[in-house]
């Protein structure tokens, strides 16, 4: 199968909420469609979108209550996408995502000079930073693995112990993007404010949260205490 165009899936804010969902777990056509605000059939065209270009795949499942089998969706591509757009580059690199040992990477510009005095000297040198940019790929692909590794694990052992896939969805979101405002979980979610806001102060019992002037994002702080973190028992250690 052809690369998939991924700028074309994620230039629709339908199809990214949609994939936002799916990255938290497998879903059904109904409760994909409940968490968006577009119509059932507009839900349908931008998964057979999706699906078309190789991001989805879907299969039938029976459910737990008789009647007809549900129809289920997921990712079906592990990549991390690379982009440059200037008025002199427009590159992208599709990286697949597997288990690397890549453990480290040393960048030197140094030895790569910024003024050239000839049109060869000026091509050696971009092969040259070439050569520093798939050392930098290399080491992206590989905290980019292991951050997916981790992702899956932290989600099946939430739902194994917590077993709630709101309050997983927000803790999910947090560990992407840092910090959320209540109104962009409400939106995402597609809930009131109100029960964002309940569901944040329920995950708050388990991973402490820094919930305060409409915005939510994960106390490290407390985390790190919570853990007996080096830093932090250094500091009570000083002070007994």
């Amino acid at each position: 199968m052809s690369e998939p165009d991924i700028f074309y899936i994620l230039g629709n804010k339908v199809r990214r909420d949609l994939l936002s969902h799916l990255t938290c777990t497998e879903c059904y056509f109904s409760f994909l469609s409940s968490k968006v605000s577009v119509s059932s059939t507009a839900v349908a065209k931008h998964l057979k979108i999706m699906e078309r270009e190789g991001i989805l795949k879907s299969y039938e499942r029976e459910g737990p209550f008789i009647g007809p089998a549900r129809k289920y969706y997921n990712i079906a591509i592990s990549k991390t996408y690379v982009t440059t757009v200037t008025p002199n580059l427009f590159w992208y690199r599709g990286l697949d995502l597997g288990d690397f040992s890549f453990e480290k990477a040393e960048i030197d510009l140094t030895r790569i000079p910024i003024e050239h005095e000839s049109l060869l000297g000026m091509v050696n040198s971009f092969l040259d930073l070439q050569k520093e940019l798939e050392k930098i790929l290399q080491a992206l692909q590989a905290v980019e693995s292991r951050r997916d590794r981790l992702m899956k694990e932290i989600k099946e052992r939430y739902l194994q112990e917590i077993g709630d896939m709101t309050q997983l969805a927000i803790l999910h979101y947090l560990l992407l993007a840092g910090e959320a405002t209540i109104e962009d979980l409400s939106d995402r979610l597609n809930l009131k404010e109100r029960e964002v806001l309940v569901k944040a102060q329920e995950l708050d019992r388990f991973i402490p949260l820094i919930i305060k002037d409409g915005t939510i994002k994960i106390d490290e702080k407390k985390l790190k205490q919570k853990l007996g973190g080096v830093e932090y028992a250094g500091e009570n250690k000083g002070r007994g």
